[in-house]
């Protein structure tokens, strides 16, 4: 494309504008800052969740030798009752009767190490249980604060959103009027600088970007008619002249 209406080209300014619009739309819904505090309690619930998996390991085996300390003891405790009981029935002969005297004595020290250490497995099970209900406690305060900044953050992308509906839908009303030549070269522009694809000139001077041009190509803009399409020697971006000013 060599030519176009001058106003073809002026039209470019406004879908430069649509398409800036646009970006900044869109960077501001990539760059929310409740998505970054999103991403932090996600992290947090990943290292809770890790906490929580070992805090119910801990307990679980804590509660299974709590368990087993309880039945020793209980087994003791049958057995010396059983002795007990016989020794109270005064039945066998005074050697059994002292033997059976000197087991329940042996016995009762040794539920009472048992009771002891069922005692010291206890609090450490209380212990774990407790770490398990605050970390519980920590996930339903974090499931709050992310159902509350969803929210938030789904408040905010309707209303990002609606605007880029509406401003894509201008820039398709726009980009229905030009000549697809000259539409294509804006393009085309725009992805060799990442967005750029048409810049407003007041003579040898931009709007909204600083260019450095060459005498060559001042020469080249200076001599350029009306309808010809100007583009930037070095970004390749179309430069809509807007008036004769110097």
């Amino acid at each position: 494309m060599t030519n176009a209406p001058v106003k073809d080209q002026r039209r470019l300014l406004d879908l430069q504008a649509l398409d800036t619009r646009a970006a900044k739309l869109a960077h501001q819904r990539r760059s929310l800052p409740v998505l970054a505090s999103l991403a932090e309690l996600d992290g947090r619930a990943e290292d809770l969740h890790r906490a929580m998996v070992e805090a119910r390991t801990l307990a679980s085996d804590t509660r299974r030798e709590l368990t087993k300390a309880e039945a020793d003891v209980e087994q003791v405790r049958a057995r010396a009752t059983k002795h007990q009981a016989r020794l109270d029935s005064g039945q066998g002969v005074s050697r059994e009767l002292q033997a059976l005297q000197g087991e329940l004595a042996q016995l009762s020290q040794r539920q009472a190490v048992l009771e002891e250490i069922a005692l010291e497995v206890m609090e450490r099970l209380e212990g774990a249980e407790a770490r398990v209900a605050d970390l519980e406690a920590q996930e339903r305060a974090i499931g709050e604060d992310v159902a509350r900044l969803a929210a938030e953050r789904d408040a905010a992308f309707a209303t990002i959103d609606a605007e880029l509906a509406t401003v894509s839908a201008d820039r398709a009303g726009v980009a229905a009027e030009l000549d697809a030549e000259l539409l294509d070269t804006y393009e085309y522009a725009r992805r060799r600088t990442g967005g750029l694809g048409a810049v407003a000139i007041h003579g040898h001077r931009t709007d909204g970007a600083q260019v450095d041009f060459s005498l060559s190509e001042l020469a080249a803009i200076d001599a350029a008619a009306p309808d010809e399409v100007v583009t930037s020697e070095e970004h390749g971006y179309i430069l809509v002249r807007l008036d004769d000013a110097r």
